[in-house]
């Protein structure tokens, strides 16, 4: 469980810390995830897609 304490009063700065504490955890893209089944072969291709889409960022990277 994430905890943030709040000092002098200042909720706002203490939202904003723990929206960047659940952030970093990645809760929310682990919700999201979860949200809705996908079918293996769904899973397969997003990560096939997801490869190729870092593949063609690195070369671009190494290029410069």
């Amino acid at each position: 469980m994430t905890h943030v304490a709040v000092r002098n009063g200042n909720l706002d700065g203490a939202l904003r810390k723990f929206k960047q504490k659940v952030a970093r955890d990645g809760i929310p893209s682990e919700f999201k995830k979860r949200e809705a089944y996908d079918k293996p072969g769904v899973k397969r291709r997003e990560a096939k897609k997801a490869g190729i889409k870092n593949a063609r960022k690195r070369e671009r990277n190494n290029r410069d």
